[in-house]
């Protein structure tokens, strides 16, 4: 009795509260946490609860808002009930830190046309970009200054992607042929890749914790079919068809599958070994534009991470990328989102279920492009309606809109750390924008028309951007 009458007197100065994981495991039974209790105690708990070696960094989510002051201060703020048990979300978050960019470092021209592409190797060091001009440009990043010129191409250069072990680009063109090329030499690793009809709408790689030295990626075209290739036998191995309309886009799983998504308004799942389809995805009222997956930046950066090591066997890069994608993975499937023209996004586990998680409503004009951010946590949005939305990974709940642009925005990028995100647009700017605060972190002007194109190196040094008037520009932190 005695006991009973205690807690009661205590309750006034402690709230009953539930940590949970973001998938909403438990740590622990409820407990009680006193007031005054802030993310630095609530830290010191759970490196205790999970028996922590090193202390990590975590960060602590009430209903989708970080907890940055006390817990009663909190609770007085928002008018929380103390009546229930409140569950507090803990997250790990990246022990580095990026810093953010402001300044442009260098402006390159050598493009004759508008950049459509920009894209960073796996480990940072390089950068490719492909432009209107048929040409695919690889820079040296020490110098700022252009390395190789690779041509080829017949027509404009609209997509590329290296491939996860850093050996291979590809590049797609508006004719719908397909060129690898040798990034030390800037040469064509064979002749282009014949097969599709019409232009190339997306490239991605085999993970490469599924298979080192890399040696596929698929190829998404507006003729409706995807097309998986192999870079030694230089040809197409399988051709997934099924897709009534163009196919916009395509990811290749971590689990191995592959993901289109088209106009005909689906999202197809297909098995790699015969190019079986496994599933299809319905929901999406009008064409599918982009897919994000959760794994994705562990999946593009594959062995390599923000601290630039680099491998000397296939073998070991296999086993270093596979215990990265593991463990961003960790015991939840492999989650999906889509953004369509239609406005809306849906959030899929494609492994569980073929019926979306959740639709996410908001946009008021069509969704150009969505990002996962590095540790899964969050989904970034880009609309034709000039805004961003940042969305909870795991819920598909909104959470925030940043606006400043003043165009549509098209494309979106990540730092490594999850902590900034960054956007370009019509308008002829870049933003980045705090992921905490959901504020505006920087406003980069510099281009003259049109930003097409964005990307954030994985070693969080720099970001790269290209668009209508023809040049790359480079900023720094």
């Amino acid at each position: 009795m005695e006991m009973e009458i205690e807690e009661q007197g205590e309750t006034g100065k402690n709230v009953m509260c539930q940590l949970t994981d973001p998938e909403g495991n438990h740590l622990g039974p409820p407990m009680y946490l006193p007031q005054n209790a802030a993310p630095k105690e609530l830290q010191q708990i759970v490196n205790k609860l999970l028996n922590n070696e090193e202390k990590l960094p975590y960060a602590f989510y009430i209903s989708d808002q970080e907890l940055v002051v006390q817990l009663g201060t909190y609770l007085q703020k928002n008018k929380v009930s103390v009546e229930k048990v409140l569950p507090i979300v803990y997250q790990l978050q990246a022990v580095f830190r990026i810093r953010p960019i402001n300044r442009c470092s260098s402006t390159i021209a050598g493009h004759t046309e508008a950049v459509l592409s920009v894209a960073f190797s796996p480990d940072g060091r390089q950068l490719a970009s492909g432009s209107g001009d048929t040409t695919v440009r690889l820079w040296d990043l020490n110098t700022q200054t252009p390395m190789y010129t690779c041509t080829g191409h017949k027509n404009w250069v609209l997509c590329i992607a290296w491939s996860p072990d850093g050996k291979h680009l590809v590049s797609g063109s508006k004719a719908g042929e397909l060129q690898c090329w040798d990034p030390q030499t800037g040469k064509p690793s064979g002749n282009p890749l014949i097969g599709h009809k019409k232009w190339i709408t997306g490239i991605s790689w085999e993970p490469v914790h599924l298979r080192a030295p890399c040696r596929r990626f698929v190829s998404s075209s507006k003729d409706g079919d995807a097309r998986i290739w192999d870079v030694s036998l230089r040809k197409c191995v399988i051709c997934l068809s099924g897709h009534t309309l163009a196919v916009t886009c395509v990811k290749w799983g971590g689990d191995g599958v592959i993901y289109t998504g088209s106009q005909d308004c689906t999202i197809k799942v297909w098995e790699t070994s015969q190019g079986k389809l496994i599933r299809e995805l319905k929901g999406h009222g009008h064409w599918v534009n982009s897919l994000a997956l959760s794994t994705e930046y562990v999946l593009r950066t594959g062995a390599f991470d923000h601290t630039g090591k680099q491998y000397t066997s296939p073998e070991e890069m296999k086993e270093v990328a596979l215990e990265r994608y593991k463990k961003m993975k960790g015991n939840a499937p492999e989650r999906l989102v889509s953004g369509s023209d239609d406005f809306t996004m849906f959030l899929w586990e494609p492994a569980d279920s073929k019926h979306p998680k959740t639709r996410m409503t908001g946009h008021q004009q069509l969704v150009n492009h969505v990002y996962f951010s590095p540790d899964g946590q969050w989904v970034a949005s880009a609309s034709f309606d000039k805004s961003v939305k940042l969305w909870n990974g795991t819920t598909g709940k909104f959470v925030a809109a940043f606006r400043g642009h003043v165009g549509p925005v098209y494309q979106i990028s990540w730092s490594a750390d999850s902590r900034l995100l960054l956007s370009g647009s019509k308008d002829s700017t870049l933003k980045v924008w705090d992921i905490r605060t959901h504020k505006l972190k920087q406003d980069l002007p510099g281009h003259e028309d049109e930003v097409f194109a964005v990307d954030w190196s994985p070693d969080g040094e720099k970001v790269a951007s290209g668009g209508r008037d023809r040049v790359l520009k480079l900023w720094m932190g």
